[in-house]
């Protein structure tokens, strides 16, 4: 594979400026990094941890829907937890997940460029730190939470990287029709389950396939519920014994999403986007499109979502394909945003503190888990199965201000995340710098 050429106009507008600003209490940011990357990637990780506390605070099931399921069928959820999803849905869901993925493609070609400026191999170091970052997922997995990503993003990464010197033209193409190709297939193919679960709901007698999925869904929560109360260890046994490959199911059933839109990233990051080198009416144009189209298709959704209390069997459905345009439109739209405001929002602690999260987003991703973990499952407060959705944003708030708080103090004394030094560190096979000169 050819070594790749660095973007043209690789000195983008945006971080010329952030880097020009006399922020003494700001982390200096290396000569090697794109500021908008990390305040864009800060972004994201605050707004993933609004959908992941969900997957913390209860079973699988509550990432989908804020009903129950019982012996007989479901049970509308309180008003307030119905609410919370549903400002959830509309705002945030899917598309954190979006602009992150897309993000994660854009530094994988910044990460080979910076290499191939160097004189070394760029593609042979992004495959190890992506081998070394499936390592990471597998762990995350067994020993803390069942909703890992980074094992995802391991093996979509390396697949991506087949792609990596394509032109930009080429990854929009195939990422694009990849990406619709799969929402489309997906949401035609379940949709005879949706309507037969929506004829049960108009009163007719519930279908075998419907009984089937109420019956497994609920199941599988049961099972989860069972497992959070489990201690540490055993908790981990459980996973090995009886669901050792639960990762790449994950990733397959996740793939036709995840590579389109790390193809997209990349090309994205070829056209500067992500540099912000677009002029301001081209990034006006992108906020409003994608406001404007993306938040009409997620209302629609809503509206057909929410007065059926978002029914068991049709959520899945929806999350995983029906709102996957609506998720890409809005993420480049909050993107945009960001990048229209970054001159400014840099000289507020806000921004520097987005900023500093961006930077330390590995480190901010499993100490989430950490924490709610620590705070949810048996081994820990066990709230597991207690709190809605609606006390859960209680979480939320108490983790952004965590990760906002800690994270640019750190900086100021360190190069890096512990666990990005510790992955640096690996992929290197040596003990790299940590502590900044004093």
């Amino acid at each position: 594979m050819p070594p790749i050429a660095p973007a043209r106009n690789c000195r983008p507008r945006v971080s010329a400026a952030l880097l020009s600003r006399n922020n003494s209490d700001l982390p200096p940011l290396s000569s090697e990094r794109l500021p908008t990357l990390d305040l864009l990637r800060g972004l994201a990780v605050l707004g993933i941890v609004a959908i992941n506390v969900a997957g913390f605070a209860g079973p699988k099931l509550a990432t989908l829907t804020p009903s129950l399921l019982s012996a007989t069928g479901p049970l509308p959820a309180p008003p307030a937890d119905e609410t919370a999803f549903a400002l959830l849905f509309l705002l945030v869901e899917g598309k954190m997940r979006a602009l992150f993925t897309m993000l994660f493609g854009a530094s994988m070609l910044l990460f080979i460029e910076r290499m191939e400026a160097a004189g070394r191999n760029g593609m042979m170091l992004q495959a190890r730190r992506l081998l070394w970052l499936g390592l990471f997922g597998y762990l995350h997995y067994v020993l803390l939470w069942w909703g890992d990503v980074l094992f995802v993003y391991a093996l979509c990464g390396l697949i991506a990287l087949a792609f990596a010197a394509w032109p930009p033209r080429m990854l929009l193409l195939i990422g694009g029709m990849g990406f619709v190709g799969w929402a489309l297939l997906g949401g035609l193919g379940d949709l005879p389950l949706v309507l037969a679960e929506e004829q049960a709901r108009l009163g007719a007698p519930p279908a075998h396939d419907v009984l089937q999925g109420w019956a497994e869904s609920r199941s599988a929560a049961m099972q989860d519920s069972a497992q959070a109360m489990l201690g540490f260890w055993p908790m981990a046994a459980d996973k090995l014994r009886n669901a050792p490959f639960w990762p790449l199911v994950m990733a397959f059933a996740s793939m036709g999403e995840t590579l389109p839109l790390m193809l997209l990233g990349m090309a994205l990051y070829r056209l500067g986007f992500w540099q912000g080198q677009w002029s301001r009416r081209a990034l006006w144009v992108t906020a409003l499109a994608g406001l404007v189209i993306g938040g009409a298709m997620a209302g629609g959704l809503l509206a057909w979502a929410w007065p059926r209390h978002f029914p068991a069997l049709a959520m899945p459905s929806i999350l995983a394909y029906w709102a996957g345009p609506e998720h890409l439109l809005m993420a480049l739209a909050y993107a945009a945003m960001l990048l229209l405001a970054a001159p400014s929002l840099v000289s507020h602690a806000l921004g520097q503190r987005l900023i500093a999260a961006g930077r330390m987003a590995f480190t901010n991703y499993i100490g989430t888990t950490l924490c709610l973990t620590a705070l949810c499952y048996g081994w820990g407060a066990g709230l597991f199965g207690r709190i809605g959705h609606a006390q859960q944003l209680w979480l939320v708030l108490g983790v952004w201000v965590a990760m906002l708080a800690w994270s640019k103090p750190w900086l100021a004394h360190f190069r890096q995340g512990p666990l990005e030094w510790l992955w640096r560190s690996l992929v290197e096979f040596r003990a790299l710098p940590f502590r900044k000169n004093p």
